[in-house]
């Protein structure tokens, strides 16, 4: 609990006046709570002496009126500030989430699992929620009313059998800060389950085309079971401790009750109380049923959302392994690869090795080569995605690692093999690479990307709905839109990775003739498996594991006698190309 409230310091220190107040009002309400069972006692006292008036009989009835809604507006007020920061500080947390998310590399994703993440966003952060919510409302309200009543009880009644009444209480406390521990582990071992469920979730929905054409829904469906019986298993473990609690508050203050009536009773009988101070004293001690067990749920609620905090808290810790200390911005697209070698965290081979690429600005730069020889490592690095290997990668004569990320990605235009859209509309996928493009620059993407003809076909034309990830599109419309979203930055350096795969080789070669006129001065990078599309490229270099096997223009590397060659041959003899 604790260790909860530290971890959130920075919250607290900047609205420390208002937790302030807050404490202030719940130490007051509190006390107002407290007055009625006074009243109650008098009144028993001065109707068994004989002393009650009408008069007296209606100052009590005003003083209750007032005492309840005096209460009542000092509850809300502090609830609602109380509630109100606990959504505060979700939604601060839950932007520091998505932030990190958007900033760190793909190196963190492949560690990570997307529902493991999605959980961290949505589970974890509602138990955050809680615990700054109700858990500091039952922290302030338990402890402060508990106190309260306790110290009526002692200084009001009678010391002697208030410290009777209250020993059983000390071995529910440390009963419940043992089932917190407890529930903070296994809700940690829930929320890793839930995050396996959830992961599994989405590659059902992603994958269902795939899994009813394979004809495997039996055995998905098995394999989702599974996952989601472990979840409830973990997740009716943390239950089974969370049960406890209400059943211990009430046998100990039922132990209570038994020690006040008994001993009340004998005090009574010696003359030390009167009647009407035993009720009171015990109305009290029924009082105390809701703090105590508030304080049991005080300690699950905190151990799951500490629980929750230091999961969020790991995300956010995380540091981004490819350090921006870059402030350089890049002027011009000339791009040289320097004996550039390369590999990945998780990978036991150099994924590149001795790279070396000269190529000046306006220039097109083809990158051929078989599965896995490295041609989209070689894109990744240019984008600062990884850290940066061995050797230099320099562009417009500065080092890589002196270029701001940002500044740099600014000045490139990437069309992924992904094809990654939003679920919006045509024009807000293309917009997507420059939101303040205007119509003319929309209408430019469009033509030079060859989309134009196949929005005509559309009826909704530019106001079409995608789908989710594009699902309403054929695979060569969503290549053209994504290579519109690049081509509307007008971007300094631009790179196709294998992008013009799905169109038709009449649709390729206009889509390469209109970049080639469009972009004569400005730097073109095309990664592909088919050899149509880098003819026209100035330089051509095939990759074989990681290094070059083979550089120069088309005309070159045709007359030697290397994999390229034989590509081109199968190509023009209209055979399959090979890798």
């Amino acid at each position: 609990m604790i260790d909860f409230i530290y971890k959130l310091k920075w919250y607290f220190s900047e609205h420390k006046m208002k937790y302030l107040l807050i404490v202030v009002l719940a130490v007051i309400s509190n006390f107002m709570e407290v007055i009625p069972p006074q009243l109650i006692g008098r009144t028993i006292d001065l109707i068994n002496t004989g002393d009650m008036t009408i008069g007296t009989m209606w100052l009590i009835f005003l003083l209750f009126i007032a005492v309840i809604i005096s209460t009542y507006l000092l509850l809300y007020s502090w609830f609602y500030m109380l509630f109100g920061s606990a959504y505060d500080i979700e939604s601060i947390l839950r932007m520091r989430l998505m932030q990190k998310f958007l900033t760190l590399s793909p190196s963190f994703y492949e560690r990570n699992k997307t529902g493991d993440l999605m959980a961290k966003a949505t589970n974890d952060m509602r138990s955050i929620n809680r615990a700054m919510g109700f858990g500091l409302i039952t922290l302030l309200d338990a402890s402060t009313f508990l106190l309260t009543i306790i110290l009526v009880m002692a200084f009001t009644i009678n010391l002697e059998l208030t410290f009777y009444a209250l020993l059983p209480l000390p071995l529910l406390i440390i009963i419940e800060v043992y089932l917190g521990r407890m529930i903070s582990k296994r809700h940690t071992e829930s929320q890793k389950s839930f995050g396996v469920m959830n992961d599994a979730a989405l590659e059902v929905v992603e994958g269902v085309r795939l899994t009813r054409s394979y004809v495997q829904e039996e055995a998905e469906a098995a394999s989702f079971k599974g996952k989601t019986k472990d979840y409830l298993d973990r997740f009716m473990k943390v239950e089974k401790l969370d049960a406890l609690f209400q059943p211990l508050t009430i046998f100990v203050v039922s132990l209570s009750f038994i020690i006040a009536f008994g001993y009340g009773a004998v005090l009574v009988n010696e003359g030390e109380m009167t009647v009407g101070e035993v009720v009171t004293f015990n109305i009290y001690l029924n009082m105390l049923i809701w703090p105590m067990f508030a304080m049991g749920m005080l300690f699950n609620i905190m151990q799951r959302g500490n629980a929750s905090l230091n999961r969020v808290e790991e995300v956010l810790q995380t540091e981004d392994d490819v350090v921006d200390t870059g402030d350089s911005i890049v002027e011009s697209s000339e791009i040289d690869f320097e004996h550039v070698s390369f590999s990945y965290p998780a990978s036991s081979r150099q994924n590149l090795d001795g790279v070396t690429i000269h190529l000046k600005a306006g220039d097109t730069l083809g990158i051929v080569g078989k599965t896995g020889s490295g041609k989209t490592t070689l894109i990744r690095q240019l984008l600062k995605m990884y850290p940066a290997g061995t050797g230099s990668l320099i562009i417009d004569g500065i080092n890589i690692t002196r270029l701001n990320k940002k500044e740099l990605r600014q000045r490139i235009g990437y069309v992924s093999q992904e094809n990654i859209l939003f679920s919006r509309t045509v024009k807000d996928n293309i917009l997507f690479g420059n939101p303040g493009a205007s119509d003319d620059e929309l209408d430019r993407a469009i033509e030079v990307s060859a989309l134009d003809s196949d929005l005509a076909l559309m009826q909704k034309g530019l106001q079409t709905m995608v789908g989710e990830k594009g699902v309403a599109l054929s695979g060569g419309q969503k290549q053209r839109i994504s290579i519109a979203r690049s081509l509307i930055k007008d971007p300094e350096i631009l790179i196709f990775d294998d992008a013009l795969s799905a169109v038709d080789a009449k649709t390729e070669q206009q889509i390469i003739d209109n970049i080639k006129r469009e972009r004569k001065e400005k730097t073109t990078i095309i990664v592909t498996h088919r050899l149509s599309a880098v003819r026209h490229a100035d330089v051509i270099v095939v990759l074989e594991d990681g290094r070059i096997a083979e550089t120069g223009s088309h005309d070159e590397l045709v007359k030697s006698d290397g994999w390229y060659r034989r590509q081109n041959q199968y190509y023009e003899t209209g055979g399959e190309e090979n890798d």
